[in-house]
C-alpha cells in the first residue's frame, strides 16, 4: 500500500500518541519536509528531541513526546500566502489570536508563520499546530 501524503501521516501519528498519552512515538517514512517541520515544532516546544533511526529499508524517526499538542494537521490544498496575509488563515487554522503556529514553506526555508511575519516574507501553508 502506497502512502498519498506522508506529511499527513507523520501528523496523524504524533497527534495520536499524544493523545494516548505516550511519551514517544515512530514515525515511518521520513523525508527532509517531515525533519524540517518536526524541528520547527521543535523549536516552538511542541515536542521534544528526536533522533534519525537508520535501517537498511529506510530510515524511521523517535520523537519524545512532551504533551502539549492538542491538534495538528496538514492544510491541503498547500495554500499560496503573500506576506500579509496570514491573519485570514490565522482565522480559519487556529483557535484564537497567538495561539498555535501555522508552518509556512518560504524561499528561506521551513518556517513558523511568526517569523515569517516578521521576516516579510510569503510561502505556501504545509500544516498547524496547536
Amino acid at each position: 500500500m502506497t502512502l498519498n501524503d506522508p506529511l499527513a501521516n507523520a501528523l496523524s501519528v504524533v497527534l495520536s500518541s499524544e493523545q494516548l498519552g505516550r511519551s514517544e512515538c515512530l514515525v515511518k517514512p521520513i523525508s527532509t519536509l517531515i525533519k524540517s517541520v518536526f524541528n520547527v515544532l521543535k523549536d516552538s516546544q511542541y515536542l521534544g528531541e528526536y533522533e534519525e533511526i537508520q535501517e537498511g529499508r529506510g530510515n524511521h524517526i523517535r520523537i519524545h513526546l512532551l504533551g502539549t499538542i492538542n491538534k495538528c494537521g496538514v492544510i491541503k490544498p498547500r495554500i499560496s500566502v503573500k506576506k500579509d496575509g496570514f491573519e485570514k488563515f490565522e482565522k480559519r487554522y487556529l483557535p484564537a489570536k497567538d495561539v498555535g503556529i501555522l508552518v509556512v514553506s518560504t524561499p528561506l526555508g521551513v518556517l513558523p508563520h511568526p517569523e515569517a511575519k516578521k521576516k516579510s516574507v510569503g510561502g505556501r501553508l504545509l500544516a498547524y499546530c496547536y
